[in-house]
């Protein structure tokens, strides 16, 4: 017994003298560590497994690829040495708004629909359909403390609290550090520019502190959930006091492709845009050294966080997540500033994470995305995540996977998704039949898409191509023009106005030729086009011969004589135009037809065959000597070719009928002016009278319209577009009022000038405009890394391909497209189109491990061993590549 009281006191000794040699170390740490310091509070919460806490820390346009993090110590520190660092992080569209929503509902922006900065962003369709399902209901509903702080989406206006946040302090619109509007719990709170009150970073970290403070005070076994959306590193930059003047040489941007211009293998925005001038270089110096500077305080902002968590005991139990919404350029490609572009530097963000069982100072190369955050949020919360969400949890990744022994070192490998979709814009507008109406390449100046058309050869032969609209032509001060086609190309275009001139009396009441013809009163549509909507969609339905009869002949006018001729059995005259032998000849083939396909006044016949088929004509016979090949090639006689007399007097003869028809075309335009002079007044048809006396004549005609009436969609499609339209009108107005000169065509501009930055450092080096970027540049690009490929592979909306192989070309500088076979732009194109429709976490995320990824082989275009450097393709080879493809 006395043995044991003795021996009782001497591990509580030692015991006594670990805690004061720990002790002091700990208190003279500037980063206190959660398992030293650990409270008695917290080893309770630890037994019961009380639910953790989460805080995101979110920053606004933040880079990873220009060396944005240099500037943060304080928040490597914390989140690098205590956590885990995904090496892989992106965005799935490098712009505010839809990033913000695809991080709130963890969806692409295909199915959330929020495409732009303006469409659909915190409109009343977000509100309604996707802001309920956001990961902050989900939370809030299983007991969380839900609290946002900082901007939220960018056309948020303040009049309202969305559902699922418990404390609410959102920025109204967008962002800014002074001089802003904040909606505090649904009353708005307006700020000036006193930094000490007024500073919106140090409000986002000092009411988020107060709140965890606050809400561990009332309810301690409560989890909380914060968000913290700094607005930093976003324009307008400005910085805090106090770092006004730090990195007074920042030139980090500056990478293998800063002002790598002009990109004539890149799509249409780098084409056009050209190298900086020294003014932008200038600027984007300035431009990183204020982004630095606001990023300090965000430095700081982690510091304070970290310390809070650590003096409430709550560090071990709180998942702490840093990122960004997106990155950005800052003169890369010649483009001064921006984001939005499907490279890189506009995808890339930091993404750091630590918390319970987050292995500490990893780095993680596994690729996470900004749809992964609320699914992962979800996951950590212990909530179900919702199957219609895109993004996974990426908690799995985080767990400290250590082998025990040594039979475990050959563990299978997590699976995990090794291709992602870049997607960027509006989807295109279908057509009619269901199909995809592919983005014309028209937001060039119009001098350049004219001049681009006429390297078509299409477009440089005169108008006598089958189907051919529009020729080239220069005139004589030696610009290009496009004039439309009125010749014999128009005998091949659809031949609508005389079927619907010759059925459209039979939509209107029975009237004198001298009074008005008032009978389709109430309608807004004219009867030629609802009448050619309507034998558009017959002529669909109908697979007869006529559809194509003028196939096989055409008709012209030689010496006052009209012939037709048949491309395989010759010429033969037509006299006046019967419709007899062409009546016979349906009577015979084709007897079944409809009344109104029975003649179109165009002069052309074919016969039909038995298997109801018409081949296209092998050339175009356009004078009694040459015909134009379907190959677009002239061919003439063989005696033109070895006669000069002959050759000049064809010649000859070419020109008299060039003049002809000029001489015609002058007195048609004569005529046609007369009749503009001479135009009767328009019926008064919406008075009274004539209403009540036409009452039965009305009532009659709207019987026989109704299946013709305007649906109300393509009514709301046309109002859009008309206040799209007066919108434009109203920009343009206004610019011209302001002698605002910066602008171009298809292109996004700024101006920036002495006056812009309203703090310290400022800009001294006067006006200037610049224009990067452009509103409706859509894109879908498949982005893939695995352990054999690294490459980007972009699918425009203007038809145009992108491909980048990143481990020969790490920094995009030249489109590799031209090295790839069909097969592989075929094999690519497909996984695009799998991601661009996908749906839910099963869809988007084709996992791939270990050997499942040897389906990728087919895109590398040489062996992996012996790679040849990759040259910059011509223009010529590129399109080549165009019109071969398939996919």
């Amino acid at each position: 017994m006395a043995g044991r009281g003795l021996s009782a006191p001497l591990p509580l000794l030692l015991l006594l003298v670990l805690v004061g040699i720990l002790l002091p170390a700990a208190q003279g740490s500037g980063y206190l560590s959660g398992y030293r310091l650990r409270s008695r509070l917290q080893r309770d919460r630890h037994i019961r497994n009380i639910r953790p806490n989460i805080i995101l820390v979110l920053t606004d346009d933040q880079d990873i690829e220009l060396g944005s993090m240099q500037a943060m110590n304080k928040t490597r520190h914390i989140m690098e040495k205590g956590g885990t660092h995904f090496s892989n992080a992106f965005s799935t569209t490098p712009m505010c708004c839809p990033s913000r929503s695809s991080i709130l509902t963890g969806k692409y922006v295909h199915n959330h629909h929020t495409y732009t900065n303006n469409e659909n962003c915190s409109s009343p369709s977000w509100q309604a359909h996707h802001e309920p399902h956001t990961f902050a209901v989900h939370l809030n509903n299983s007991g969380y403390r839900t609290a946002f702080f900082g901007k939220y989406l960018n056309e948020y206006n303040g009049s309202y609290v969305p559902p699922g946040w418990r404390e609410w302090v959102a920025l109204v619109k967008n962002s800014r550090f002074y001089n802003y509007t904040l909606c505090r719990n649904g009353v708005r709170e307006k700020h000036s520019s006193d930094y000490p009150k007024d500073y919106l970073t140090d409000i986002i970290t000092n009411d988020s502190i107060n709140y965890f403070r606050m809400s561990k005070r009332m309810y301690p076994h409560r989890p909380v959930m914060m968000v913290l959306s700094h607005v930093a590193p976003h324009g307008p930059e400005d910085s805090a006091p106090q770092y006004s003047s730090a990195f007074p040489n920042a030139s980090q941007h500056i990478t293998p492709s800063y002002n790598y211009a002009p990109n004539p293998d890149k799509h249409w925005i780098l084409r056009y845009t050209g190298p900086m001038k020294p003014v932008h270089m200038q600027f984007t110096n300035m431009l990183q050294r204020r982004r630095m500077q606001t990023l300090l305080s965000v430095d700081d902002s982690m510091e304070k966080l970290y310390n809070m968590l650590v003096e409430t005991g709550e560090l071990d139990n709180t998942y702490l997540i840093y990122t960004s919404d997106h990155g950005y350029h800052i003169g890369q490609f010649g483009l001064v500033k921006g984001k939005s572009m499907p490279y890189e530097f506009d995808i890339r963000v930091p993404f750091y994470v630590r918390g319970p069982n987050v292995e500490q100072g990893a780095i993680n190369p596994h690729i996470v995305l900004n749809v992964d955050l609320a699914p992962t949020l979800l996951d950590m919360a212990g909530v179900d995540i919702p199957a219609e969400m895109d993004g996974k949890s990426i908690l799995k990744l985080l767990d400290t996977d250590r082998p025990v022994n040594r039979f475990q070192l050959n563990k299978k490998g997590k699976t995990w998704r090794d291709s992602f979709l870049v997607e960027r814009g509006k989807p295109p507008h279908k057509r009619a039949d269901g199909k995809e109406m592919a983005q014309e390449e028209n937001f060039l100046p119009k001098y350049q898409r004219v001049k681009d058309l006429c390297q078509k050869a299409e477009y440089q032969t005169s108008c006598q191509q089958p189907g051919q609209k529009w020729q080239c032509v220069e005139d004589p001060t030696g610009k290009l023009r496009l004039y439309k086609c009125k010749g014999m190309a128009s005998l091949y275009a659809p031949r609508m106005q005389a079927l619907m001139a010759s059925g459209a009396s039979q939509l209107s009441p029975m009237s004198n030729s001298d009074s008005c013809n008032c009978g389709n009163v109430g309608f807004k549509t004219s009867v030629l086009k609802r009448k050619g909507l309507l034998t558009k969609k017959k002529m669909k339905s109908s697979k007869t011969v006529s559809r194509k009869r003028w196939a096989r002949s055409v008709s012209f006018e030689l010496d006052g004589d009209l012939y037709a001729v048949d491309l395989e059995e010759g010429y033969r005259p037509l006299g006046s135009r019967n419709s007899s032998s062409w009546a016979k000849d349906r009577r015979s083939g084709a007897g079944n037809e409809e009344d109104y396909e029975e003649f179109s006044g165009m002069g052309v016949t074919a016969k039909p065959t038995s298997s109801n088929k018409l081949t296209p004509p092998a050339a175009l016979k356009v004078t009694y000597r040459c015909s134009i090949l379907m190959n677009d090639t002239v061919k003439c006689d063989g005696g033109l070719y070895k006669s000069l007399q002959a050759w000049k007097d064809h010649k000859l003869h070419i020109e008299h009928e060039i003049e002809t028809l000029q001489t015609k075309i002058k007195n048609l335009r004569e005529v046609k002016g007369h009749l503009k002079k001479v135009r009767p007044e328009e019926c008064q048809c919406d008075t009274p009278s004539y209403l009540f006396k036409n009452k039965e004549a009305f009532r009659l005609n709207a019987q026989r319209m109704l299946s013709l009436r305007v649906p109300s969609k393509q009514k709301s499609q046309w109002l859009q577009k008309e206040q799209k339209r007066r919108k434009k009108l109203r920009k343009f107005l206004k610019r011209l009022q302001n002698n605002d000169t910066c602008s171009m065509p298809g292109l996004t501009c700024f101006t920036h000038d002495n006056h812009h930055w309203q703090t310290a450092p400022f800009w001294t080096m006067g006006p200037f405009c610049a224009c990067t970027s452009a509103n409706n540049n859509t894109y879908w690009c498949l982005r893939t890394i695995n352990d054999t490929h690294n490459f980007l592979f972009c699918e425009f909306a203007t038809g145009f391909l992108e491909y980048f192989d990143l481990n020969t070309d790490p920094y995009q500088l030249i489109n590799a497209v031209s090295t790839l076979d069909r097969n592989a732009l075929n094999s690519m194109h497909q996984q695009l189109m799998d991601l661009r429709g996908c749906k839910g976490h099963k869809q988007c995320n084709p996992e791939k491990g270990g050997k499942e990824r040897n389906y990728f082989s087919e895109y590398r275009p040489v062996h992996r061993r012996k790679r040849p450097k990759v040259k910059k393709p011509s223009s010529k080879s590129l399109g080549q590549i165009w019109e071969g493809w398939v996919g």
